[in-house]
């Protein structure tokens, strides 16, 4: 096809140019392709862990807080269990909890925060007061009180009450956004040309609000991390050996990790897990913050 010069750029154009924006920005700091890795590396263990560690793991009974070696790289447990491979095996509660806490936390935030910004007078107001509600409740102290009576047995279940509790803060920051958007051009035409509220709000203002969404649902996998494995480790929800925040309670309440070298290792490997996948995350955020934002690019 021949492309005749002021001729607007095809779709086939536009996305080529932004594949090779992706390029550039991936090369210009390999780091960005490093937290990749990361992610995809976490993600294949929370899709086939449970295959290649089927429970009951493994166990030697001889080999007791067994120190880190070829067969047991992080060692293993108080039972005799490796601890890579429990660490491989709780990667996909995390996970599932995680995304699972995201896609509600941005769908609610994102739905809530739109219809604010963009009708504004009275049901900015109404929402935004659900919102400030919603941002004054105690989240750990609530959470503490519910997980005594609902155990939380399963991740989609702890990520639906985390997604319940984390919203308001997303809802705020897509309001801004979109009171910022409603005033531009594309915005008024469509207006003009008498579209409806509905396809404005789906076709125009949530595309342009997309690469911002997708960088807040990252974000919020990260909080869930955080936020499902300290619930864990305080005790505060069944117990499951294969569980990260588990782990840590074995191993300093249990093991005694803090005053003794023998149960550092069972210690230090769901620690390690937790950092590098948050690190993972913080760097593929970071590689989409330039790539959607084109002042960040260094051409």
């Amino acid at each position: 096809m021949t492309v005749v010069e002021g001729m607007p750029p095809t779709t086939v154009t536009l996305r080529r140019n932004f594949w090779r924006g992706v390029g550039r920005v991936m090369r210009r700091k390999p780091s960005r392709m490093v937290g990749v890795g990361i992610v995809l590396v976490f993600v294949f263990m929370g899709i086939f862990g449970p295959l290649l560690y089927p429970n009951p793991l493994p166990r030697d009974d001889n080999a007791l807080y067994a120190s880190p070696s070829w067969a047991h790289p992080f060692g293993t447990d108080f039972e005799g269990t490796d601890v890579l491979a429990l660490v491989v095996t709780g990667t996909r509660y995390v996970l599932l909890a995680g995304l699972t806490t995201a896609v509600i936390t941005v769908a609610l935030g994102t739905v809530i925060g739109l219809l604010a910004g963009f009708h504004r007078g009275r049901w900015d107001t109404v929402l935004m007061r659900l919102t400030d509600l919603q941002l004054t409740i105690p989240g750990l102290p609530l959470l503490l009180v519910l997980s005594t009576v609902w155990k939380f047995t399963s991740p989609i279940e702890m990520g639906v009450v985390l997604g319940l509790l984390g919203w308001g803060g997303i809802a705020r920051a897509v309001r801004s956004q979109s009171l910022s958007l409603r005033e531009r051009g594309f915005i008024e035409a469509a207006k003009g040309l008498g579209l409806s509220t509905r396809h404005i709000i789906g076709r125009e203002l949530l595309p342009s609000m997309a690469p911002y969404i997708a960088m807040n649902m990252l974000i919020a996998v990260t909080g869930a991390i955080y936020a499902q494995v300290g619930l864990f480790f305080l005790g505060v929800l069944p117990f499951d050996a294969n569980n990260w925040g588990v782990m840590l309670n074995l191993s300093v309440f249990g093991g005694g990790a803090l005053s003794s070298t023998a149960a550092l290792p069972y210690l230090l490997a769901p620690l390690l897990a937790i950092l590098l996948l948050t690190l993972g995350i913080v760097l593929v955020v970071d590689a989409m913050d330039e790539i959607f934002n084109p002042r960040l690019r260094e051409e």
